[in-house]
């Protein structure tokens, strides 16, 4: 079973900085993208900010609402992919979720996993 695990959420204040961890477990042959998405209360879910793995010939990819605030990076040994948020606003409150392009082992084509989401709360 393939598990994309979420951790860093929580409440923070306006100004301020959280990081956000996922880690792609299990039964992977290869990564080809994460990213991350969040989704606020009434909105539909958005795209935040991707990253390709090595050799996929993309680019890091930004939400404009998030350029120059979030960074995401990538540790591709450890199938890990981060969100730097600073600078945090009321508006980036959400629940975020981390996702994967990936190939299983079990077949040989690429699959959209997701995490369970961890929650952002930027609040005074």
């Amino acid at each position: 079973q393939v598990q994309l695990v979420e951790s860093g959420g929580g409440l923070v204040q306006p100004g301020g900085s959280l990081r956000l961890s996922c880690l792609a477990s299990g039964s992977i042959f290869n990564i080809y993208a994460m990213g991350w998405y969040r989704q606020a209360p009434g909105k539909q879910r958005e795209l935040v900010a991707t990253i390709p793995s090595g050799g996929s010939g993309g680019s890091t990819k930004y939400a404009d609402s998030v350029k120059g605030r979030f960074t995401i990076s990538r540790d591709n040994a450890k199938n890990t992919v981060y969100l730097q948020m600073n600078s945090l606003k009321p508006e980036d409150t959400a629940v975020y979720y981390c996702n994967a392009l990936l190939v299983p082992r079990y077949a040989d084509y690429a699959v959209d996993y997701w995490g369970q989401g961890t929650q952002v709360t930027v609040s005074s």
